[in-house]
């Protein structure tokens, strides 16, 4: 039996806290049962700076069930990063992690199927998205552009896979090395390399609440994801500014004929067409530039990812 550690950041949950508490107890229970896992496993929920009374409720679950552990983080730094909060302090505790959002939208009943893979040898289990009808639709149109064009940046990932996963203390460790300040952990765990294997996940309906991940968040970290670990939209500029240079050869070899037919006529709304394209084309590529830039910025800065308040 193994001693498992359940993660789940929460970012004002109060609504839903109680009620996952109760299910994956309830889980808990089975899987200690059927020798699965050890009586000392856990469940960890890293308060990430909630303005609600999640922190309090965690403290009372605390209190009342014997599984409930909490991190509180001194400030809100993310889900990425709370995850990784509770990922590194939990491998001091457990022998493997479980990476699931505290609404547990995703199947709980890939925890066993997981745990078993792990006594098979695998270090990593992916749970992936089989099903999403349970979110809008346009978070599921957003999510399947997502993962396309990851796939086409040539970003490593598991298609369909968010960050529903197990990973062992050796993977964890592993993880541990990589002193990333732009964390992306999609495309970051994939490269430490042990053996995985992937569990079928089908998304259900929110409990209570509403999600805290907005549109905005999902763009940023599907820019962080793409900029952390391709460089292509470098060198799609590249070649999108040879583009540029050749239909300005095209358009000087056209001009210098009309010069010399003198057929030439002064073209106000061609002149101010290509002004705003090559202007726009040129901000595009400082823009894109910068992120790049900035992103060296914030890793030579080495600044903490987060700061523990308390734990419980």
């Amino acid at each position: 039996m193994i001693r498992l550690a359940t993660v789940s950041p929460c970012f004002n949950e109060e609504d839903v806290l109680r009620h996952s508490v109760e299910r994956l107890t309830e889980l808990f229970g089975r899987m200690k049962t059927e020798g699965l896992i050890s009586d000392d496993s856990m469940m960890v929920f890293v308060n990430d700076g909630s303005r609600d009374a999640t922190w309090p409720l965690i403290q009372q679950l605390h209190s009342e069930n014997k599984y409930v552990r909490g991190i509180n983080l001194a400030r809100n730094v993310g889900h990425q990063n709370a995850i990784m909060a509770g990922m590194m302090t939990a491998r001091q505790w457990a022998d493997a992690v479980v990476t699931i959002d505290a609404d547990l939208q995703d199947d709980i009943e890939c925890i066993p199927r997981m745990v078993r893979l792990l006594a098979d040898g695998h270090d990593i289990v992916y749970g992936v998205k089989v099903s999403r009808q349970a979110d809008p639709l346009l978070k599921r149109m957003s999510a399947q552009a997502f993962y396309k064009l990851q796939s086409t940046m040539g970003v490593e990932s598991v298609y369909n896979h968010a960050d529903f996963r197990l990973m062992s203390r050796r993977a964890l460790d592993m993880l541990a090395d990589y002193d990333e300040r732009n964390l992306y952990l999609r495309g970051l765990i994939p490269q430490i390399g042990l053996p995985s294997a992937t569990v079928d996940d089908v998304i259900s309906e929110r409990y209570a609440g509403q999600s805290k991940y907005t549109l905005q968040k999902m763009l940023n970290l599907a820019l962080n994801g793409i900029t952390s670990f391709s460089v292509k939209p470098m060198y799609a500029i590249f070649h999108l500014g040879l583009v540029f240079l050749l239909v300005a050869v095209c358009i000087g070899i056209y001009v210098l004929h009309a010069l010399i037919t003198g057929t030439a006529v002064p073209g106000w709304a061609s002149l101010i067409l290509s002004i705003w394209i090559v202007g726009g084309f040129i901000l595009i590529s400082i823009g894109v530039t910068g992120v790049y830039i900035g992103k060296i910025y914030t890793e030579v800065k080495r600044r903490p990812l987060y700061h523990i308040e308390e734990i419980l």
